[in-house]
């Protein structure tokens, strides 16, 4: 470099910047080779497997997994508990994975649910991805099935994992915003990726901001293969649909749970655990063979797609539940090591590109983050199934390996471990060929159809969160020209979903005209993909809150507890102030929690019930009006005790029955046949 093209480079502290190595503006490596193609990983073809000698993805990867010490780069906030897994029956057709055979065995698992984009210490409910990781400690070994709570991903390509990420996280020259996506840099990535935008409808839906882990579905998210004890190969792909149904906060629901209960997600599985209402979920499949795959109108390699269920159907394998809290949380949830690579005989991997990345790059991760290969040796990890071979030392090896012989083959150690060709692991025996190259199967070019039949898949209520969303993000970007390019992105989706964010933004008119790389269709809406189309009516593992006073009636308090408790839900007591207090017959009540430090946003549905005596005192309260009010405006149903009716008037509560306001003196039966509804939509 020039002394003067040094000079301009120099940092105010004198210090040489990073960029100022190649003057033209040329992307290098970090040796300095300027890169052909930073879009695109090294295959066998458009749609082979990945190559070992991409050096610049290696490259690229492994300066991304060693950015952060000791914190995870992604998914940094999540909780786990332990649990087992059961299949229903043998699924020796599909598979010869040995946890999938006998419905009499149990086997152990250990799940890590978590955020994306937050540090450790960001809060529960921000709009964002979901991890939905699931170690089975199997007889076989551990399978770690390592999804997210979304079935599709933001890119196609592993080489762009750390562009996205270095996109959504706190910009680096001032460190914010923390744990949002709403900001130029994510947007302006995201609306130049096209691939994009099927993500997107996901993400701005309510899926983002779920009512709890335990309320969750998860998904493999890529193409897998299965492979029975014939040889035969079945693609599958991977879901979690939980017990409790699918189920969403709204957004200023989940913002004024971010200020009042951070932790509101892992608070809710670890009370759930601990009072024995253990969350469950049913693990299944969708099984196709090569030449169905070929047939569809989508590349089942593409993880940007879905395979609807209206094609191939879920074949139900088992379930999972989780009864057992950590012991340390540090120890087990913080220590454990997720890697998609980790698998067992009977399961194989599919040439995804995105999966093939993250092959390499989990393991990479946990020799950063745990700081050793030996991490597997960390009693979280270790599987429970005996462990044989000649790995030797390295930092913080625990193991005490015997004997003089650390290689095989040898024949001076009897009884040492040999290869096992007919029960151990063994790929499928894929013919891959083709010239060594950069790019993307034109397969993968179709964008915005399955983005299209997403939104339209929705019921009106979520096309119109989703539009919110949508709305409330690009309202925070302050680049005009990143808005009206993803105006242009919306309007290639649905033209009306264009149209109503235009409107909230006022942008009417301003879209880029963008050209599709491959025609937009129209596929036939999939219910499916509805959270609310397919919702139980259920007040199941919900919460109800109570906002009551000193005097409360006995007999009612406890024929509340007990309709509430049959639903299979749980009662939580609000008073005015944090102390015990007495009802009606004089027995002592603890209040769950205090009025200012529960707003209604923290249950699933609430009832109001002072006493005739209190209720003037608990109506000159701004919290009290303010209680009902959050609770009115985010569609819950409100039950309530003619004591009570002075309080809706204050707080402008309408008290109709035919919108989810309830009176509960005489019973309970229409709350409770509302509150199955979990959300009032058609309420004004």
């Amino acid at each position: 470099m020039s002394d003067t093209k040094k000079n301009e480079a120099l940092g105010k502290g004198g210090e040489l910047h990073q960029h100022a190595a190649s003057p033209e503006g040329r992307l290098t490596s970090n040796q300095g080779v300027a890169v052909s193609d930073d879009q695109n990983t090294l295959t066998v073809g458009p749609r082979g497997p990945q190559l070992l000698e991409d050096h610049l993805l290696r490259e690229k990867i492994t300066h991304f997994d060693h950015e952060r010490i000791p914190e995870r780069v992604v998914h940094a906030r999540g909780y786990g508990a332990h649990g087992y897994f059961q299949a229903y029956e043998s699924h020796a057709k599909l598979t010869k994975a040995d946890f999938l055979q006998d419905p009499a065995v149990q086997t152990p698992v250990f799940v890590r649910f978590s955020t994306v984009a937050g540090s450790a210490g960001s809060p529960d409910a921000a709009r964002d991805v979901r991890g939905f990781a699931v170690k089975f400690y199997t007889s076989e070994g551990n399978y770690d099935l390592v999804g997210n709570n979304i079935p599709v991903f933001f890119i196609q390509d592993a080489i762009k994992f750390p562009d996205l990420i270095h996109s959504v996280k706190p910009a680096p020259d001032r460190d914010f915003p923390q744990a949002q996506s709403a900001h130029d840099t994510f947007w302006d990535f995201v609306s130049l990726i096209p691939e994009s935008m099927h993500m997107l409808m996901w993400v701005m839906s309510d899926r983002a901001i779920p009512r709890s882990f335990r309320m969750m579905e998860g998904f493999g998210v890529h193409t897998f293969r299965m492979i029975n004890e014939q040889g035969d190969v079945t693609l599958v792909k991977f879901h979690w649909r939980p017990k409790l149904g699918t189920f969403s906060l709204v957004w200023d629901e989940a913002v004024v749970i971010n200020g009042a209960d951070p932790d509101f997600h892992r608070r809710d599985l670890w009370n759930a655990i601990e009072s024995g209402d253990y969350p469950e979920w049913e693990l299944c499949v969708q099984a196709f063979t090569e030449e169905e795959a070929a047939g569809f109108n989508f590349d089942v390699l593409d993880p940007t797609k879905l395979v609807p269920e209206e094609l191939v159907p879920l074949t139900p394998l088992g379930k999972m539940v989780l009864n057992r809290n950590v012991d340390n949380f540090f120890a087990e949830t913080e220590q454990v090591a997720f890697c998609p690579s980790h698998v067992v005989p009977g399961i194989d991997f599919s040439n995804d590109p995105l999966l093939q990345g993250r092959l390499f790059s989990y393991l990479d991760t946990q020799l950063s983050r745990l700081g050793s290969p030996n991490f597997h040796q960390i009693p979280i990890n270790q599987p429970k199934c005996p462990i044989s071979n000649f790995q030797r030392d390295g930092h913080m090896q625990t193991f005490v390996p015997t004997g003089r012989v650390a290689n095989e083959p040898n024949t001076l150690d009897d009884g040492a471990p040999r290869e096992c060709p007919k029960t151990g692991f063994s790929s499928a025996p894929v013919p891959e060929a083709g010239d060594k190259m950069r790019t993307r199967p034109e397969s993968f070019a179709d964008h915005y159809t399955q983005a299209r039949q997403f939104y339209r898949s929705m019921l009106d209520v979520e096309q119109e969160h989703i539009a919110g969303g949508l709305a409330f993000e690009l309202g925070k970007c302050k680049e005009l020209k990143v808005r009206k390019r993803m105006l242009g992105h919306l309007k290639l989706i649905d033209e009306g979903l264009c149209e109503d964010v235009s409107k909230k933004l006022g942008m009417v008119g301003m879209a880029d005209d963008i050209k599709p790389a491959a025609p937009v269709r129209d596929s036939e809406p999939s219910p499916a993909l509805s959270q609310y189309k397919k919702a139980p009516q259920t007040l199941m593992g919900k919460k109800v809150g109570l906002l009551t006073t000193d005097g409360v009636d006995a007999k009612w308090l406890a024929s509340l507890q007990k309709a509430v408790e049959e639903e299979g839900a749980t009662l939580a007591i609000i008073a005015p102030a944090a102390g015990p207090f007495a009802d009606s017959s004089g027995g002592e009540v603890t209040p769950d929690d205090f009025l200012d430090g529960a707003p209604s946003a923290l249950f699933d549905c609430v009832v109001v019930a002072p006493t005739a005596d209190d209720s003037a005192m608990l109506g000159k309260q701004q919290a009290a009006a303010n209680w009902l009010r959050m609770a009115h405006g985010h569609l819950k149903v409100i039950g309530y005790t003619k004591a009570a009716e002075s309080l809706l008037d204050d707080a402008g509560v309408p008290a109709e029955a035919g919108q989810g306001v309830v009176a509960v003196d005489g019973g309970f039966g229409d709350f409770i046949d509302w509150s199955k509804k979990h959300r009032v939509w058609d309420r004004p």
